[in-house]
């Protein structure tokens, strides 16, 4: 738990290389001047001409080639600035591109506009010409009656850049102005980042670290808690103002409008959560206060390990092995496609001074999947290898299936191939040990890294987003005490007595970047419960499952989620699934407690 190092002095083996996209800022910068050039020829040729099918037909096969060059060129410099928030040149770029985005969208504007001034049948024969372009039309018509003015359109989108800002702002407060500074634990000062904490000393097996840590980390936090707040409320009042101008009902309305999903499905994935879950997790949190002789559980203990001494600690170079031998279930291509991404460096493992925090995966269409994750050695960063994996091999089968438009599914569905990968390496690990104090913290693993982490973590996200946006619907302001209140009310009501909700634990909310990206908290549950069923059917029919969830993972976002779902043989469209899932997590506690008797008798 060193000081981190600046981005220059880590080893560039364990870097992505972002080559394949652009070989450096500059060949970038002239792909932005190039693609200015042919927007301007772009909008000459068609704007205000779009009234013919076989010109419209045209105009948006020109309008996805310009697209498609537009897209490594937003993934390379978000990729820059994700290395290292603090690096000038990447932070030049990112305005460059930034600005070159905002032109893109302003001047392309008129396509969409221009195409739903026409009638119903012109679009039904641009279809007709031109299947492939089926998807881009039925999205269009979804839009028809929320759709404004195109002169109102073409101001909005010149605002983009400024609509964004408050997520950048946030990501420029947490990674580059907080100063954390060190904490003393056991007589000894101790490093303290975003990265270090959430890496290693939120779920560190010393009471006295991990607390001390967590005093210090929030502390910190609190003096940022009304900027941040500030930064928020902007964000929300765009959200608010688009959702009025649109003539959507609700903000919550508006932003599950892109999902494709209906308000029934959201509001019962956060309501039988709360209420059936939290029992199973409450019931979790005693036996970790036993197993870990804790006096108390308090809100800083809930990250840490059952057993923290049976996980291995594991290499990058090991990794590997644990990763292909659970998800080599998929096939050959997808085989492939595993060792391509530790081969060609798809992946970036270090850690260093501004890198973002968690991990992700960015799928550029007409390119590889590239990840960023913090190796902290511990076997619990597998899981998260084998999450953000499952978001490429989605990608890697959509974007080859499917065109620019189409590739991307909704966000509801987005989870699901993650976390079903989460599901296949604990089933395989668990089929291969006997063990019982491996297979505890397997099981704890799943719990405490797949389960805690979407089904607990981002789910009490999403219902503490609910209530804000509550307040925003009734034209409320948002200060940090409503927020610290919200957040604190729904960590309590979910845990109940059974933990010591600690000083300042209700700023959780200023750690995720989630709420500047609509109601995305919420899915990670959803794609968890697909997931959970998916990896059911794979264990119990073996091959034509698998095959099943790759004609899923292809069809990318032809088809809305609840049609994938029931393509993997899951009707999400009832609570059964998710009843199914929370059950599932019951008996996992029960297995923990058996084998906890079985270890200690």
């Amino acid at each position: 738990m060193g000081e981190l190092k600046s981005r220059h002095e880590v080893d560039e083996n364990y870097t992505w290389d972002l080559t394949p996209l652009f070989e450096s800022d500059s060949a970038c910068e002239s792909a932005i001047e190039s693609i200015k050039v042919e927007l301007a020829d772009f909008v000459k040729k068609y704007e205000g001409n779009l009234d013919e099918v076989d010109t419209a037909v045209s105009a948006i096969d020109d309008y996805r080639k310009l697209v498609e060059k537009l897209v490594p060129i937003g993934t390379y410099a978000s990729l820059r600035m994700s290395s290292d928030q603090g690096d000038a040149d990447a932070q030049r770029l990112s305005g460059k591109v930034s600005n070159a985005t905002t032109q893109f969208g302003t001047a392309t504007s008129f396509v969409k506009s221009d195409l739903l001034a026409q009638d119903a049948s012109f679009l039904k024969s641009v279809k007709e010409k031109e299947g492939e372009y089926e998807g881009f039309i039925d999205a269009l018509l979804r839009d028809k009656p929320y759709q404004l003015d195109a002169k109102v359109e073409k101001a909005l989108a010149a605002y983009s850049n400024v609509f964004n800002g408050p997520y950048s702002l946030y990501q420029k407060t947490k990674l580059l102005d907080i100063d954390f500074g060190t904490f003393e634990a056991n007589g000894e000062e101790i490093p303290l980042s975003y990265l270090a904490y959430e890496g290693e000393l939120e779920s560190h097996p010393d009471p006295e670290v991990r607390r001390n840590a967590y005093k210090k980390f929030y502390s910190k936090l609190k003096e940022y808690e009304h900027t941040t707040a500030g930064t928020y409320e902007i964000h929300l009042k765009k959200e608010k103002t688009s959702s009025d101008l649109r003539g959507f009902d609700s903000v919550i309305d508006y932003l599950l409008h892109p999902q494709e999903v209906e308000s029934e499905m959201y509001h019962r994935q956060i309501d039988l959560i709360m209420k059936d879950l939290a029992p199973h997790m409450r019931k979790y949190a005693k036996l970790l206060k036993k197993v870990n002789g804790l006096e108390e559980m308090r809100y800083e203990d809930l990250k840490i390990s059952l057993d923290p001494a049976s996980e291995p600690e594991i290499s990058v170079e090991d990794s590997r092995k644990y990763i292909l031998d659970a998800l080599s279930i998929m096939g050959e291509d997808y085989t492939e496609m595993l060792n391509r991404a530790y081969d060609e460096r798809w992946i970036d493992f270090v850690k260093n001074k501004g890198k973002s925090t968690g991990a992700f995966c960015s799928s550029p269409h007409g390119n590889h999947p590239f990840i960023l994750i913090s190796w902290t050695s511990l076997m619990t960063e597998v899981f998260v290898l084998a999450h953000e994996l499952g978001h490429a091999g989605h990608f890697y089968n959509a974007n080859r299936e499917q065109n620019v438009f189409d590739a991307r599914s909704s966000m509801y569905f987005i989870e699901a191939p993650s976390t079903m990968n989460e599901m296949l390496m604990a089933n395989h690990l668990l089929k291969n040990s006997d063990d019982p104090k491996f297979k505890r913290w397997v099981i704890s693993s799943i719990i405490s890294r797949t389960y805690y982490h979407n089904f607990v973590t981002h789910l009490l996200e999403a219902a503490y987003q609910r209530e804000v946006y509550k307040k925003v619907d009734n034209n409320e302001s948002i200060s940090a005490a409503d927020l610290n209140q919200l957040k604190r009310g729904i960590i309590e009501e979910f845990w109940g007595d059974d933990v010591v909700i600690s000083e300042n634990a209700e700023l959780t909310w200023m750690r995720q970047p989630h709420y500047y990206m609509g109601l995305y908290p919420y899915t990670y549950s959803a794609g968890l419960t697909i997931a959970t069923q998916m990896s059911r059917r794979v264990l119990d029919e073996g091959q034509p499952a698998v095959d099943d969830w790759l004609k899923v993972l292809k069809t990318g976002g032809t088809k809305p989620p609840v049609e994938l779902a029931k393509m993997a043989g899951i009707d999400v469209t009832t609570d059964q699934p998710l009843k199914d899932t929370i059950a599932y997590i019951g008996d996992l506690v029960d297995e923990l407690e058996k084998l906890t008797e079985e270890i200690e008798g």
